[in-house]
């Protein structure tokens, strides 16, 4: 299938984003994902972080939680459009860091460059505005293991771990707003409870907000993508076999 622009959809690279969107759904409370999901609450609280700082509010610490919780504890000068953005910019650059990856890897092949980048933005954070050790620890030991990724994997391996990687960071923001709309008990715990508080306007719609505007992003992120050209890995059409040198 072709857009008007003529480029070609990757059913490959579809399907195997459709396999890395289904082993993270399937093995969502499998232990062995628990970095992810503290990796992308890490997402969540820098989405707080940056937006604190892009308003003129400076960042006192970001603790991450054991129990995938967060905290961004930061300064603001007032005014509520600045509140809206900052509640907002936790979700939504969870969506955004999802989009971003996917794009990223699919659209521009950068491959080491992602986990290079990642391994960065962690021991910035971490060194920065790390709260407490464990916070430290996760940060400066996740970017060391993405640092090994990218130094040692061969280019396919790397390629799989960046599609990964952007597939659970969008699942993950996509049920961490599911849960704010869905569960009451959850909503009234969130930013969006936090937001209701300073515009009046209901927890559930804010929710429903980010959420329409994270399925959107991820949607047209996806979209994007995966009718570029791939340059780098290819997958043989089915009932083929790839040539030997």
């Amino acid at each position: 299938m072709r857009t008007a622009s003529g480029a070609k959809l990757d059913f490959g690279r579809l399907a195997l984003l459709l396999v890395m969107l289904g082993v993270g759904w399937f093995f969502w409370d499998s232990p062995v994902l628990w970095p992810l999901k503290v990796l992308v609450v890490m997402m969540h609280e820098s989405g707080h972080a940056l937006a604190t700082l892009l308003l003129g509010g400076s960042v006192d610490r970001i603790h991450l939680m054991a129990d995938e919780g967060g905290l961004c504890m930061s300064r603001l000068p007032p005014g509520m459009l600045r509140q809206v953005v900052l509640y907002s910019a936790g979700y939504l650059g969870s969506a955004v860091a999802g989009a971003g990856l996917l794009i990223a890897t699919f659209r521009f092949q950068l491959r080491r460059g992602v986990l290079v980048a990642a391994s960065a933005w962690l021991v910035i954070m971490g060194l920065l505005y790390g709260g407490d050790l464990f916070t430290l620890a996760f940060c400066v030991g996740t970017a060391v293991v993405l640092g090994a990724c990218a130094k040692w994997l061969p280019d396919g391996a790397v390629d799989l771990v960046n599609l990964f990687i952007a597939a659970f960071t969008a699942l993950y923001a996509l049920f961490d707003l599911r849960s704010d709309l869905w569960n009451s008990t959850v909503r009234a715990q969130s930013d969006a409870a936090l937001l209701a508080d300073v515009t009046y306007v209901p927890s559930v719609v804010w929710a429903a907000l980010w959420t329409l505007m994270a399925v959107g992003l991820l949607a047209i992120a996806a979209w994007w993508s995966l009718h570029a050209r791939p340059k780098g890995l290819q997958m043989p059409p089915v009932g083929t076999r790839a040539r030997r040198a």
